[in-house]
């Protein structure tokens, strides 16, 4: 008969028990530091409702099959173009809308990128879902190259799309655009904003979070709908899905474009709270946080739930956000802040993709 206490560490997982136990840790530290605690939460928070649509994009990638979808470069891509097309057009600064309330302006300003944005993703991910059918059973390898490719292609679009607005385009230049584009006049925080609740420094962005959980909801409903549960069986079990009369390839192609979707969506809620959206290789790295992440929530290369979108997000944000505050205060003066960030982002990433090659994520 098993203790409770092992019954625990097999519901919950080990290496989710010591992240965990990572995070308190340093937040005891920082405590014990007579660091701002609730900054630091307030931090966890934002960057939690940041970044967990973009974490949320691995569900349907994962349940279809196709694992860990490291090409959500694509959707970004066609989420950063929708951002760029409404910033040319100043729906922001529309008097009619402004007229109506500011934040009225920047929410139809941020609302119409995601749905540019979701536009196009969609054709995107449709190639690349043919793409990821022609490929099976090397779709991780494939996925990496394809994710690193669309940056290096859009490098080279990025100076050549014909936007005239300048805050888009180099100074005195006239084409290209920047590598950083600012969203103060358009749709910047302004999800992080609405409803927003502040007990002294300690804030909570209601905004981002209930628009999080409202795509999480989404799907949920959709994971749970005949085609999801059709989707996730295909995904599971291929042979078994294909004797009972599904097709694997239509449900796989499903799953990758709702992924490439969620991750266009993604990097738009992301900007917003950023402030900025960042061009060029400023996203390389976004779809391996993401799978980071969700492996770390107790996810595997073949199975997820919201839950472990929701915990891994939460996790993987607060121990950046705390890591590199208290690594500083241990090492005083060092000036190794960017590559204390990169080996503890790093170090983060190796340890979920090596639970994840070992087999031990939980749903």
């Amino acid at each position: 008969m098993n203790s409770p206490v092992k019954t625990f560490v097999n519901r919950f997982g080990l290496p989710r028990i010591i992240i965990v136990g990572f995070f308190l840790f340093l937040l005891a530290c920082a405590g014990g530091f007579g660091m701002d605690l609730p900054q630091f939460l307030s931090d966890c928070l934002r960057r939690w409702g940041m970044y967990g649509v973009l974490t949320l994009a691995m569900i349907p990638a994962i349940q279809c099959g196709i694992g860990p979808n490291f090409g959500i470069s694509m959707g970004i891509v066609g989420g950063l173009l929708g951002g760029l097309i409404v910033i040319e057009m100043g729906v922001a600064q529309i008097p009619a809308l402004v007229a109506i309330h500011p934040m009225f302006a920047m929410w139809v300003a941020v609302l119409l990128a995601i749905l540019i944005g979701m536009v196009l993703a969609t054709g995107i991910g449709y190639l690349y879902g043919l793409l990821l059918n022609r490929v099976k059973g090397s779709e991780m390898t494939v996925t990496t190259y394809v994710g690193f490719s669309i940056i290096a292609f859009m490098n080279m679009m990025w100076m050549l799309m014909p936007f005239k607005n300048g805050e888009l385009t180099w100074p005195n230049h006239g084409t290209g655009l920047r590598n950083t584009i600012s969203l103060a006049s358009s749709f910047s925080g302004v999800m992080n904003d609405t409803l927003a609740i502040k007990i002294g420094s300690f804030e909570i962005p209601t905004g981002v979070l209930l628009f999080l959980f409202f795509c999480c909801f989404l799907v949920w409903l959709f994971m749970h709908s005949k085609t999801g549960m059709a989707m996730s069986a295909a995904g599971s079990n291929p042979m078994f899905a294909k004797a009972a009369g599904l097709n694997v390839n239509r449900l796989r192609l499903t799953g990758t474009v709702l992924s490439t979707v969620l991750a266009a969506v993604g990097i738009l809620v992301y900007a917003q709270g950023f402030g900025f959206m960042q061009l060029y290789n400023g996203p390389q790295m976004m779809g391996f946080n993401s799978v980071a992440a969700i492996l770390i929530g107790g996810a595997s290369p073949r199975r997820s739930k919201i839950v472990n979108v929701l915990l891994g997000t939460f996790l993987f944000q607060g121990i950046m956000t705390l890591g590199l505050p208290v690594v500083n205060m241990f090492i005083p003066e060092s000036n190794l802040s960017e590559v204390m960030r990169q080996i503890i982002a790093n170090g983060i990433i190796l340890y979920a993709l090596c639970q994840a090659k070992e087999g031990s994520g939980r749903g």
